[in-house]
């Protein structure tokens, strides 16, 4: 385990988390200036807490895994590959039915697309292992809104979207290309798609309050996220809960890329250093790109999630309850997940960060206590950091 001295803060911090009771299993990871600083673990990957957290255990990321496609797509932008402002329908001609043939990929990662329902034809398992079903559902799919007139997260079909337009310009889904082009330079263990889940040590991920919320167990009367999510009518309902038949746990192989990444907390910090310089002389994107993934691309009320919300370019960026500028987080962009998993970038101090658990979020539309606890310890450090750099390296 690695804590160097000026983020002490952080261990304690996570130390907090594990004494207030709040936590079965997690790790956080922090990079600065280009190294790790932070790197622990504790607890246990599993509900019976017989089976220890280790330093390469995998986390489910859950909406974090739009992160990791957003860093494919870009990379691929970088190369020329994809025109973010050209018609997904020049790649796909398919997508230009129902009105899609002015969408581009750039308001598809701004949120701004309108594709966000796919209750004509909801994801399924067998659609997850086809690829093919999902990408037809997609091109039948009508916008929900005038494309780029207004905004909503894309829930469910933002990894799908994507997907499938690297498919179209590559031969590889997103899981296929980020494996090869991203993960294998880096040396993650970050998977779209595990090839072999018995060699991995697998985080038993437990259902979270929050996530009992969105199911429907309590709906109350008072977010309204919640409250919409008791309208089988309304379009926060029909671009989540109608969009996808899925068993509560997927098969860890199979490939879904709105929700089902893994990672551990050491691999995904590192993932998000890449954006910030090269690590171990790979750079995911230039700092133009890093530039116009923080600009704010859309902020407001958000169709879907009815919360207050900001977004960069495929990524969260401040200011929004989940995002709050007042953690320190205002030159930052990255993603929090409903299940507690919370990640980010911030070129201004040089920091990537990834705190990933496998017990859940408490909470609905705001950062969970126990990330923001972590979080400002990270800003706290790094504002005090001298530069001496000696570890202080401990078992726990």
């Amino acid at each position: 385990m690695i804590t160097e001295p000026a983020f002490a803060g952080v261990r304690r911090a996570f130390d907090e988390n594990f004494a207030a009771g709040d936590e079965v299993g997690a790790a956080v990871c922090v990079y600065h200036r280009g190294r790790p600083v932070v790197d622990l673990w504790d607890g246990h990957a599993d509900a019976e807490r017989t089976d220890p957290w280790r330093p390469d255990t995998l986390a489910v990321l859950a909406s974090p895994t739009k992160a990791l496609v957003t860093g494919a797509l870009l990379h691929l932008a970088e190369r020329g590959v994809v025109d973010l402002d050209a018609p997904i329908a020049r790649y796909w001609p398919e997508f230009a039915a129902h009105g899609k043939d002015r969408v581009t990929a750039r308001m598809v990662l701004a949120q701004r697309s309108g594709v966000v329902c796919l209750d004509h034809d909801p994801i399924t398992p067998e659609h997850l292992r086809a690829h093919t079903p999902i990408a037809r559902a997609l091109a039948a799919a009508r916008p929900e809104w005038e494309p780029d007139t207004a905004f909503a997260y894309h829930a469910a079909t933002y990894g799908h979207l994507v997907s499938e337009i690297i498919r179209r310009r590559t031969g590889r889904t997103v899981g296929e290309y980020f494996a090869r082009e991203i993960a294998a330079p880096l040396g993650l263990d970050c998977h779209i798609g595990l090839p072999d889940p018995g060699a991995a040590h697998l985080a038993a991920m437990l259902e979270s309050r929050a996530e009992q919320l969105m199911d429907g167990a309590a709906p109350g009367d008072e977010n309204p996220l919640l409250v919409a999510l008791g309208d089988k009518s309304s379009l926060t309902y029909r671009a989540s809960v109608g969009t996808m038949a899925l068993p509560d746990a997927l098969d860890p192989s199979v490939e879904d890329p709105s929700y089902g990444g893994l990672a551990s907390a050491q691999s995904l910090a590192r993932y998000f250093a890449s954006f910030l310089g090269p690590v171990g002389g790979f750079r995911l994107v230039g700092p133009a790109t890093v530039a116009r993934i923080r600009r704010v691309h859309s902020q407001g009320t958000c169709l879907i999630t009815r919360l207050p919300a900001a977004w960069g370019l495929g990524m969260q960026v401040a200011d929004s309850p989940v995002f709050p500028a007042a953690a320190g987080l205002g030159g930052a962009f990255g993603f929090d997940g409903a299940n507690g998993v919370f990640t980010f970038a911030d070129p201004d101090h040089e920091l990537a960060f990834a705190y990933v658990r496998n017990a859940g979020s408490a909470t609905v539309g705001r950062i969970s206590d126990r990330a923001r606890r972590l979080v400002e310890a990270v800003y706290a450090s790094a504002g005090a950091d001298t530069g001496d750099h000696d570890r202080e390296v401990r078992p726990r």
